[in-house]
This record gives structure tokens, sequence and C-alpha cells, in this order.
């Protein structure tokens, strides 16, 4: 990529980039964590919602990105208290204040946080642009990859005496972003294998489209010192998904796939010594609900996903802690298998609810003739086969 940099410009760009370098050795150095296999202590995972108070990040037609990622961000650290006992979650902000950047990556190494989860809005200049993407720390292969960065790093502008603070560094100019050419993350590695989960989780358990792992020059990821991540969960300026993210399913799915992500990557690194981060199973069973009977395999019924295997599982209560009414859901992926058949989503969300404690990360889904549809497209289907009927 061109960037018509001249050689005074530049010179002056890597005294910048100098310093920086040394600043982010003395951080390693004296937080002394480098990449360890967890298991003998708890887990401390920092989730950071993206912006806040003043500054108010994307700008959608019916609400900011402030908001969005403040929501999920809370019902992540909800979901992972809830279901993982070996994780302590602390939270850059809670409410709706002003977190200076720095502010967020020093909370984590401070904390000695052993995963950082920076909860994010895209915006883009289309409307038709969607998809989930998750990055890692490093340099922009691409044009689109800097301008998500430069975007998320403009928040630097709202603070008092930015220039001092991030030593000259200019998020809008793309000659300040050679800095990070000097830098080798060293959790490189791992940040990877956490975002490829959130991205897999967004794909296969939300039916978001996937625009993959990717990784560029975000501040609040440079300077932390740990494995790192920043997941844009969907873009803002999409009328369709900003409606999603907009709402409380919306919400509560993009939450639920960032929190089996982390479960999967701390239970993958805790077996390795034996532990396991799940909440012990009560002995009972869950009871089955009741089953509301379609008119017609055609029509459109909320059930609860409970689980999915690379293989076939026997359809008996025994595999299925209890549960009577498991069926088995057409899928080329994999083996997907579902409780309870609703008429009313409300209803499914209840009944989901109550699995909860014996399937923490299941989710509603919509199924017609036996096929998984996408579950805001099937709202909007019955909400208008409501409205043909009572015209």
């Amino acid at each position: 990529m061109h960037t018509g940099i001249k050689n005074g410009k530049l010179h002056t760009i890597n005294i910048y980039s100098v310093k920086l370098f040394f600043l982010f050795l003395a951080i390693i150095i004296a937080s002394a964590s480098g990449p360890v296999i967890k298991g003998q202590k708890k887990w401390v995972i920092v989730i950071d919602a993206g912006h806040g108070g003043r500054d108010s990040g994307a700008q959608g037609a019916i609400t900011y990105e402030k908001n969005i990622a403040l929501a999920i961000a809370l019902k992540t650290g909800e979901y992972i208290e809830q279901n993982l006992n070996n994780v302590t979650v602390l939270y850059t902000r809670k409410n709706d204040t002003f977190v200076e950047l720095q502010d967020r990556a020093s909370f984590a190494n401070k904390n000695n946080a052993d995963l950082f989860i920076s909860i994010h809005a895209n915006w883009a200049k289309a409307k038709n642009i969607r998809g989930t993407e998750t990055f890692i720390m490093g340099l922009a292969k691409d044009e689109q990859n800097l301008e998500v960065a430069m975007k998320e790093n403009e928040v630097i502008l709202l603070e008092n005496d930015h220039s001092t603070k991030y030593e000259g560094f200019d998020p809008k100019s793309p000659e300040s972003y050679i800095m990070f050419t000097l830098m080798q993350n060293i959790y490189q590695e791992q940040s990877t294998s956490l975002a490829s989960k959130i991205q897999s989780q967004y794909k296969e358990s939300v039916k978001r489209i996937d625009r993959g792992v990717k990784q560029a020059g975000f501040w609040v990821l440079f300077m932390t010192t740990m494995p790192s991540v920043l997941t844009e969960t969907g873009f803002i300026t999409s009328p369709e998904e900003e409606k999603f993210l907009n709402s409380k399913q919306g919400q509560d799915y993009i939450a639920s796939s960032i929190f089996r992500a982390c479960r999967e990557y701390v239970n993958e690194l805790d077996n390795k010594s034996g532990i396991s981060a799940i909440n012990d199973q009560k002995e009972e069973s869950p009871s089955s609900p009741l089953i509301i009977e379609v008119t017609s395999p055609a029509e459109i019924l909320y059930m609860v996903q409970i689980t999915a295997s690379s293989t076939q599982t026997e359809l008996k209560p025994d595999n299925f802690k209890g549960l009577n009414d498991v069926i088995e859901i057409n899928s080329s992926e994999r083996f997907k298998y579902a409780s309870g058949r609703f008429a009313d989503y409300d209803d499914a969300v209840k009944y989901r609810k109550k699995l909860e404690e014996f399937y923490p990360d299941a989710f509603v889904i919509a199924v017609k003739e036996n096929k998984i549809l996408p579950l805001q497209q099937a709202l909007e289907q019955k909400k208008k086969k409501t409205k043909d009927i009572s015209k």
C-alpha cells in the first residue's frame, strides 16, 4: 500500500515507533506473563465494551455503537460468570461512561488478565455490507482492515493531551501505523485461536455472515499483555444487522456465541491439566416441555438447540439428560439436536431458560420442514403471516 511518506516524516514516525517499542517491552517485562498453560489458578477475563460516554462510536439509524457494545458485553460476562466456575470476569465499563483507550489496556494489565475481549459494532459507507469479523493485533494487510482500525482508534482524539499520551500517534494517519511493523505479538497464536472460535460460533450458532479472523493495528490490543481480540459483532450501518444487534434476542445470541468460544478456549487449556471450567451438572434431569402440535410440517416452529456433534447420537433420554422429545435436525455440517416445539418465540425463550443449568449454551432456533431457518427471517415471516391473517 502506497502511503506517500516523505523521508523527513518517516524519520519522525520511526522515532515515535522506537519509543513505543521500548514502552511495550517494559510492560511485558513488568508483567512477566508469557504464554503459559492455565489450570492451577483462576482465570481472569476482561470484557471491554467499546466506546462510551461522549464517545458514541459508530452511529446507526436507531442507535449508537456504544449502547450495543455495552449490552452485549454485560450479557457475555453474565453468561461466563454463571457457567464457568474458575473464571473471574472484569469489565472496563459497566455503564455509559467514557474510558480512555490506554486505560482499557492498563486495566487488563494491572489485573493480570488472561484474556482481553473488546466488543464493538462495525461501520461501512455502503448499507449492504454485513457480517462479523474478529481482529487480533498485527499490521493491516489491506486498506479495508486499516480503515476499521483507524475508525476505532479515533477515540484517542477525544482525550486530553492525546499527542503526549500516545507519543505522537495519529489515528487518522496511515503513516503512524508503520510502528506496528516493529512489533511481534507473542500472543498471536493464542489470540488467533480465540478469534477463530468466536467467528465459528457466530457462523454455526447464529448464522451470521463470517468475514473471518483479521489483523490490524488497534491501539487497545497493542498495549495489552495477554491474548486479546477485538470483535466486530455486525454492521450498524446495515438496517438488517442494526435491527438484530439492537434487539434483546440478537444481543443474547451474540453474547452466548462469545461465551461459548471462551468456554471452549478455557477448557482446551484447562483440560491439559485435567481441570474443567464448567459448573457441575445437577443429578436431576430437566422436564420435557409441553409439545405444541403444528398443523403442517411447512409451519415455522421454535425449538431449543441443546447440542451439536460431529458424530451421531442415539435419540434416547439417557443421552440427553432425561429429555424424551429430542430430535435430530438436518444439517450438512454437523448433527444438531433440539428439544421442544413452540408456535410462539417467547415460549421457546422461557423453555431455554429452564434448560440453561443443564445445557448452558442452549439457544432458540427456528425450524421449518426439519431445517433450521435464520431466526430473524423466521420472526419476520411469522409477523407477516399474522398481519395477513388479521386483514
